[in-house]
């Protein structure tokens, strides 16, 4: 049944539906037609608005389009078209009727450690589209020296099909590329390789690194790298000190913990030389060691994890909108007094750099916009939920590290931490209407309105006892409605 009346024309393409908001870009579902009644679906990725003024990013856009385009292989997805429209840039690429990894990994956990088998078979289909990146040469046959930098969990897609493609080569690295550009880390930290966190020199083997990372955890079902801090998390990442695999997961052979190994190493000389030689190695071991998959497999297993979280979905749907415990964090920065210093940066590209930090901390986004946004931490036992605690020290450290970016690029801070518990509907994971001004999510933008003259984050007394961090200080009893008061806590 068309649905053409709900369609939102977008230049020549007609957006369905938003797939996901970024820090950078939103992603949407979209139709293309044609001649004879021809249709296709793709995806829209389209600069945010806040960014499309941004000079550096929109040629970090256009680079990206530049380079994908050139990587036609089955395991990359494919980029179609680069435009504009009324000052919008976006980009078309092939829509992946799937889930990325991450998602893959957290629903998959109810149901026990990921396949071997099928763990070696992602990881392999995903070299096979590195070598053909690294290896990829322009049309005088002169190497592009291509490196995606950003190999992690969200940009490895799973199609129902049982296909394995990377996507978002937004950060990635090429020869033509102005050298300006690789001056700045970017990406997620906890996927980093040793000499990216460190800004160095970077070729293939930095890949492979993320890559180790990737196979890794899912095998062992456990996060390699990740901390509570970004600088903790960057540390161990310098370290790169690798626990035994088979501590965690005794069926794991010696020889599969050595090409782990392998492609963790410290040392980049260490690594596997190439893309190509890490998939010779697994190729051999998984035939040694029987353990063979396919595309069926693959979307055998994809289909259990849909009909498991479906089954635990229709046990919690007794009661739409059952109370969820949540941690909320609104922030926002603001430009100093015309008598102080110019900031050193654009609040476009602050709020880019807050937003990797959230994702680093695995909050999610639900408002953004240019210096200011609102993330919450759902809390529990469910995949993709942290117990309140967690919630709340993810959270101060957060909002901590955006006070410091920001103070350090010439910009004051206003924040508010507030936990509270919030009905947030399976479905649209969002809770009823007029949500925005309702709770935690009011109180927490009210104690950022608060803090703006004074430049620190607020918490409030629950929340500070949950958290139990020394760093907090008592700021006083306020009155917050009428005649109810509260007291506030200062992270300082």
């Amino acid at each position: 049944m068309s649905n053409k009346g709900a369609e939102q024309q977008f230049g020549e393409y007609h957006l369905l539906e938003k797939i996901a908001t970024g820090g950078m870009a939103e992603v949407w579902r979209a139709r293309a037609y044609g001649m004879a009644g021809f249709e296709k679906i793709l995806v829209i990725k389209k600069v945010l608005d806040t960014l499309s003024k941004d000079d550096e990013f929109i040629k970090l856009f256009i680079d990206e389009a530049r380079i994908s385009v050139q990587l036609l292989h089955v395991n990359i997805v494919q980029v179609f078209d680069l435009g504009e429209v009324d000052g919008t840039y976006y980009m078309a690429m092939e829509y992946v009727h799937g889930l990325d990894l991450a998602r893959v990994i957290a629903r998959s956990k109810p149901l026990g450690a990921v396949p071997i088998a099928l763990a070696l078979f992602v990881v392999a289909e995903v070299c096979k589209a590195l070598q053909f990146a690294h290896e990829r040469a322009d049309e005088e046959g002169k190497p592009l020296h291509i490196v995606h930098c950003d190999i992690s969990p969200q940009n490895i897609l799973l199609s129902y099909a049982g296909e394995v493609k990377i996507t978002d080569f937004g950060i990635s690295r090429a020869a033509f590329q102005a050298s300006g550009l690789h001056d700045v880390i970017r990406g997620k930290y906890a996927y980093m390789s040793p000499e990216q966190v460190d800004g160095k020199l970077l070729d293939g083997r930095s890949d492979i690194f993320s890559l180790g990372i990737i196979l890794f955890e899912l095998l062992t079902g456990r996060r390699l790298f990740k901390a509570k801090t970004r600088d903790e998390t960057l540390a161990r990442v310098r370290r790169a000190e690798v626990p035994s695999l088979r501590a965690y997961r005794p069926e794991i052979s010696d020889d599969l913990e050595a090409v782990v190994l392998k492609a963790l190493a410290l040392r980049k000389e260490d690594r596997h030389p190439s893309a190509g030689a890490l998939l010779d190695e697994l190729g051999v071991l998984m035939v040694r060691e029987g353990h063979r998959a396919t595309n069926n497999d693959l979307a055998a297993f994809l289909k259990n994890v849909l009909e498991a979280g479906r089954a635990r979905a229709e046990v919690r749907s007794d009661k739409p909108g059952q109370p969820t415990s949540v941690v909320v964090l609104a922030a926002e920065a603001s430009p100093p007094p015309r008598s102080l210093a110019s900031p050193k940066t654009t609040l476009s590209s602050l709020t880019q750099e807050w937003s990797g930090m959230v994702s680093e901390a695995e909050g999610e986004i639900w408002e953004r916009e240019e210096g200011g946004m609102l993330v919450v931490w759902p809390c529990g036992k469910e995949p993709g939920q942290v117990p309140m605690k967690e919630a709340l020290e993810r959270a101060i450290h957060v909002s901590a590290a955006m006070r410091k970016t920001a103070q350090q690029t010439g910009y004051r801070v206003s924040a508010g931490v507030a936990p509270g518990v919030a009905r947030i509907h399976s479905e649209t994971r969002r809770p009823g209407e007029g949500w925005e001004l309702a709770g935690p999510f009011y109180l927490a933008r009210w104690m950022m309105n608060l803090s703006a003259h004074r430049g620190r984050v607020l918490l409030t007394e629950v929340g500070a006892k949950q958290a139990n961090d020394a760093r907090t200080t008592l700021l006083g009893r306020i009155c917050i409605q009428g005649s109810r008061y509260i007291n506030l806590y200062e992270i300082g």
